[in-house]
């Protein structure tokens, strides 16, 4: 069962409350980045290939920071520190201006007991600009039975709580 808008704000944080939704809480860019080196996947490890971020330029009409970016797949990462709550699971989803924009966004499962500010696949099928800030997805929380929480190489990612640095 999924909870409460309120419930998953408990463990977004910053969250304001326009982000609050009845079932989730929109999660805003922090920044767009394009791979521009190869990764790899093995048995034992993984290695991301290299990233740069996508030039922000101030709007003219605005304050806004953005980015205009071009149709290929890119690596976008959200603002918002999440807590995944013991018995529970995340998923984030894309905000439907998104797909009407022919832009979408992918991720993956968010284990209990991850804590960190993660990103999503997003793919720009025709031209788009997005503001910093600017709402894109929605995380919903589910109730989970699970042995064990998340202690995997992505905890505390992009956070100052990272532990050994």
């Amino acid at each position: 069962m999924y909870e409460r808008g309120a419930f998953v704000a408990d463990h977004v944080e910053p969250v304001a409350d326009d982000q609050i939704q009845p079932n989730g809480v929109d999660l805003t860019v922090d920044a767009v980045l394009e791979q521009t080196e190869p990764g790899r996947i093995d048995t034992d490890g993984k290695t991301i290939g290299d990233r740069s971020p996508v030039t922000p330029t101030t709007d003219e009409d605005s304050t806004d920071t953005t980015v205009t970016i071009q149709p290929g797949t890119y690596i976008l990462q959200y603002a918002e520190t999440i807590t995944i709550p013991e018995n529970h699971v995340g998923f984030v989803y894309p905000r439907s201006s998104l797909m009407r924009n022919s832009c979408m966004l992918h991720s993956a499962v968010w284990d209990a007991g991850y804590t960190g500010r993660g990103e999503g696949l997003f793919e720009v099928h025709h031209e788009i600009t997005i503001a910093r800030g600017a709402r894109v997805a929605q995380l919903v929380l589910a109730t989970g039975d699970h042995e064990t929480t998340y202690d995997g190489s992505y905890q505390h990612e992009r956070t100052d709580t990272r532990p050994g640095e």
